[in-house]
């Protein structure tokens, strides 16, 4: 029983850095696409897409930052289970975000290509998707504060 809680802990250690990458780079590829596509319909302004395109790549920023707090040495069963359960919830989160974030990116870039003075504005429900990563993380860090170890 001991080997299987500290083989949940580890999944769970590394569980929001694997995901917030999956949904990084899930992420950016769907806007990054549009950016590409975006690219033949503009004569000028290409910075911009591509710029805003890698916004869901700070999911595995978080992730990271997530797993570094998380981390115990040694790990131990009595904390494997609240570093699963943290890791994991938090990891889905940040993977959800980066899919959503990419979608609303792509949106955004395909609506100013259009009408080019909305670009701004047409962000604003991306960075709310931001503040959300942003709360999973600071949750995720005040909870791994009271992980014993």
């Amino acid at each position: 029983m001991t080997e299987l809680l500290l083989v949940l802990g580890w999944v769970g250690l590394f569980a929001p850095v694997a995901l917030g990458a999956i949904g990084s780079s899930i992420g950016c590829a769907r806007a990054g696409s549009a950016a590409i596509g975006a690219m033949l319909d503009t004569e000028s302004g290409y910075g911009r897409f591509i710029g805003v395109s890698l916004m869901p790549s700070s999911q595995v920023i978080y992730g990271i930052v997530i797993m570094f707090s998380l981390q115990r040495d040694p790990m131990t069963a009595e904390a494997a289970t609240a570093i699963f359960g943290i890791g994991l919830l938090a990891g889905i989160a940040l993977l959800y975000i980066g899919l959503r974030q990419g979608d609303v990116l792509a949106s955004a870039i395909s609506a100013s290509k259009a009408k080019p003075e909305i670009f701004g504005i047409s962000l604003a429900p991306a960075a709310v998707l931001e503040g959300f990563a942003v709360f999973a993380l600071v949750f995720a860090l005040v909870l791994s504060g009271t992980i014993p170890g």
